[in-house]
This record gives C-alpha cells, structure tokens and sequence, in this order.
C-alpha cells in the first residue's frame, strides 16, 4: 500500500514542479503546436503553443515508480517494468512523430507506414515478452486466453495472442491520440482509468490466488502476477497525469502531443493485458472507444452515402461546431468517462462477486 500512495505522490510533484521547466524549455527552442487548416476555426489560437509534453509524465512515471521501491524497499516486479517499457516505446514513436511535424513542419509527422512500423515492433516486444518469465505459480505477465474480469475460454495460442494485443495496443493508442484534440480531455479521462486500475490491481492483490490458503473462498481468486506492482505503475501515471493535467487544462499552457497520447494509449492496453482485464477495457475507457468510433463511422458513411454523420470528427469538435465551448465539451466528456469508470468497476465487482 506504501508503493502505491509513494508512487502517486511523487508523480504528481515531478510533474508540478517539472512541467513548467519543460515548457520553458520547449518555447525557448520553438517547438510548438502545428495547426491543421481543417480543424475548427477556434483552434487557431493555439498555434505555437508547445507540445509534446508528454516527455514529462512519462520521464515523471518511470522515476516514481523507481523511487516508490527504493523507499519501501520493494523489488521491481516483471509485470509493472514491461508495462513501463510499453509507454515509453509507444511514448518514443509518438516523440519522433511531434518532431517531424515540428522540424519539418509537416502537419502529417512520420510517414504512416513508419509509424505503424513503430508501434508493431514495439507492441510486438511488449507482446512476446509478457508471455515469458513465469513466477513460481506459473503465471506469466499476460495471459494467451481472453479475459474480461479474468481469464475466460480456452488458450488461443501465442501467435494469435500477439496479434491480439497488437489490436489492444493500436487501438488504445490511437484512441487517445484521436481524444487528445481538446485541452485536457484525454489527459482528465487517464487519469479516471489510471485510478481504476489502482484499485483494480490492489483489489486482486488483496484477492490473489498466492493467498489461496487465507481467503475465505479460494474459487474466487485472480490468477494475476504482481498485480500491485502493476497498481503501483498505474498510481504513478494517474499522479503524473494529475499534476500535468494543472498545465494542459484550458487554457492550455502546453500540449502531450502524439509523444503523450501514444504512450497513455501504451499504457492503458499494457495495464489492461497484464491484470487480465482486456475486455473490460473497452468499458473502464468508454470515452475513448466512443470518439474512435465517431471516427470509423464518419469515414464509413462518407465513403459509403456521401453523406456525413457529424459536422466533424472526432466526436468532440462535431460538439464545438454545434456551440458548445471548448470547456463544456471537456467536462461533460469527463462526465461521461466518470460513468464508464463506475459502471467497469461495478462489473469488476460483480463478476468477483458471482465467483464468490
């Protein structure tokens, strides 16, 4: 339980105090925001502004969880350390992707085919490496059956599972990328699922069939390893992301850029994996699967009628061009993605429960 309030609290003071020193440091070098011409008209102000902040609470999460351990004197654990790996691969395409639209000035970043050479090889890793290193009960980071509050169904083999995670891994992260459109939107939701998995990883710490012999019903264990580290790593980002969320909120001061929303992205499909709870995902990240799918059926209906579905996608600059101010469609986004934490936790609980 130390880990976890530790890990929370020194990232959300690194990124307090280390933002700032960022955004000096990003203005002084002129990287700043590119604006597309076909984005709402509103958003012209926030050219120049400077992105990429996501270089902060990713920098902020590594070395919270670092220091979380060495302050209680807990050993780094397999799980949490290729969750970390996971962000910060995702983060390093992203990164790569802000500097070309910035040096470049080429609104469009990495070719795609470059970026999504990036995200395979990194998802890939991340894939193959989660089935290795099995603790002594035999469980191994991630899981090669499907899972929803657990594991369900029978294996799917490890090819199969790694393509599997690859669609976990693309889609989340595009899925922030695709929310990160408005100040503080995507880095508010994150920090909701972030704080849904410190309860969910210590919950199954707390409940972990290791503890088979002290539980009151060893049926209703999780067969999950090092669910508290990975309760530590998502007490660090949703700290990190907390104290970041000061600067990004609007007016924002600074940007995550695609640095940001790819390695959030990373993150979430890395924790979700890794507790089993892939799923359940799709829900505890309800806002996210909304505005992805905002986006696959505007293109589709155009491509299909002709027509489009909303004046613009995704979802939350169709809001803006309908009137709604900039922070009015973020607070009442955050709404909604508050209610998909509270109805995912509240299947967590229940899919506990019905085992018990």
């Amino acid at each position: 339980m130390r880990q976890i309030l530790f890990a929370g609290a020194i990232g959300l003071f690194l990124t307090l105090v280390g933002t700032p020193l960022l955004i000096k440091l990003l203005a002084r070098k002129g990287y700043g925001q590119f604006i597309r011409d076909d984005g709402p008209r509103t958003h012209g102000s926030k050219k120049g502004t400077p992105t990429m902040g996501g270089i902060a609470f990713i920098l902020a999460t590594i070395i919270a969880y670092i220091a979380a351990k060495l302050i209680t004197g807990e050993e780094m654990r397999f799980s949490g350390v290729l969750v970390l790996f996971l962000m910060a691969g995702m983060g390093l395409v992203g990164f790569l992707d802000d500097y070309i639209k910035i040096v470049k000035q080429r609104s469009l970043g990495l070719r795609a085919k470059a970026k999504m050479a990036g995200q395979l090889i990194v998802g890939t890793a991340f894939a193959v490496l989660s089935l290795q290193f099995a603790d002594k009960q035999g469980n191994t980071p991630a899981s090669d059956r499907l899972s929803f509050v657990a594991d369900f169904g029978w294996s799917i083999g490890p090819v199969l599972f790694v393509v599997w995670a690859l669609f976990m891994i693309l889609a989340m992260s595009n899925g922030v990328n695709l929310t990160d459109g408005l100040d503080g939107l995507a880095t508010g939701a994150s920090v909701m699922v972030f704080g849904a998995y410190t309860f969910i990883g210590l919950w199954q710490f707390q409940e972990s069939c290791v503890n088979a012999d002290t539980l009151t019903n060893p049926n209703a264990c999780f067969q999950v390893r090092d669910p508290l580290d990975l309760a530590v790593v998502a007490s660090a980002l949703m700290g990190a992301c907390f104290g970041f969320l000061w600067w990004n909120t609007s007016p924002a001061k600074i940007f995550m850029g695609d640095t940001g929303s790819l390695a959030l992205g990373g993150a979430l499909a890395g924790l979700a994996i890794c507790s089993r709870t892939e799923f359940l995902m799709a829900i505890l990240g309800g806002l996210f699967v909304m505005i992805t799918m905002s986006v696959v059926i505007q293109v589709g209906s155009f491509k299909m009628t002709g027509k489009r579905v909303f004046r613009m996608a995704p979802l939350q600059h169709h809001f803006e061009l309908k009137g709604w101010s900039e922070v009015l469609v973020v607070v009442r986004f955050w709404i909604i993605q508050g209610m998909c934490v509270i109805v995912g936790l509240g299947l967590f609980y229940a899919g506990w429960a019905a085992e018990k």
